[in-house]
């Protein structure tokens, strides 16, 4: 694979800030509040899978993760 572009890695680093807006929003409440809770668990599982694919990607270079790694954690104590 080749190794994406500062803009594309920047695009990826922005999807993974909004699954895990996603997450927090969700587990806190001001997100898919109508949702059944089954909704708002598949919800928080898609977004954690997406997170953890795209934290083990090599190509990363200065991008805080720390934010990404909290939102994993908090998603899987969430399911």
């Amino acid at each position: 694979m080749e190794t994406p572009t500062p803009e594309q890695i920047d695009q990826h680093y922005k999807a993974m800030l909004d699954s895990v807006w996603l997450i927090n929003a969700v587990i806190d409440g001001s997100f898919m509040g109508t949702a059944s809770a089954d909704e708002k668990r598949s919800a928080v599982e898609r977004n954690v899978a997406h997170l953890e694919l795209m934290r083990g990607k090599d190509f990363w270079t200065t991008e805080d993760m720390a934010p990404v790694d909290a939102a994993i954690v908090a998603g899987k104590a969430y399911v």
